[in-house]
C-alpha cells in the first residue's frame, strides 16, 4: 500500500458511492465525510424547481457552502456555479433553485 493512503485519517469517497437520503421533496443529502470532532462535509442535490420547506438554521456552528453546479438561491439572491458563501453560526437562510443545484457542505464546528 502506498504511504499516503496508509496516513492515519486519510480519506476518499467517491459521491456515487456516498449513501443519499431525502430530506425533502427534491432535496438529496449524501455525507462525505465526518471528523474526531464532529466536522463533516457533504453534498446537497436540489432538482430545478426544489426548495427547503422553511429556515435553515446554522446551529451549532457555520456553514460553509461552494455552488458546484447550477444556480442557489438563498431567499435573497441567486448563486451560480463557482460560487462560495460563508453562514455564521446561529444565521439562516431558505434554500431553494429554480434551475436544480448540487451543493458541497462543510461544517467545521460539526
Amino acid at each position: 500500500m502506498h504511504e499516503i493512503l496508509a496516513q492515519e485519517g486519510y480519506t476518499s469517497v467517491s459521491v456515487d458511492e456516498a449513501p443519499v437520503r431525502e430530506l425533502f421533496p427534491g432535496v438529496r443529502h449524501r455525507p462525505l465525510w465526518t471528523g474526531p470532532d464532529g466536522a463533516h462535509a457533504d453534498l446537497l442535490e436540489m432538482d430545478p424547481g426544489a426548495s427547503w420547506p422553511h429556515r435553515d438554521v446554522h446551529e451549532p456552528g457555520p456553514e460553509e457552502v461552494y455552488v458546484v453546479a447550477g444556480t442557489f438561491h438563498d431567499g435573497a439572491r441567486d448563486y451560480p456555479a463557482g460560487t462560495f458563501l460563508h453562514a455564521p453560526a446561529g444565521t439562516w437562510h431558505v434554500p431553494s433553485t429554480a434551475t436544480g443545484c448540487t451543493l458541497f457542505l462543510f461544517y467545521p464546528g460539526g
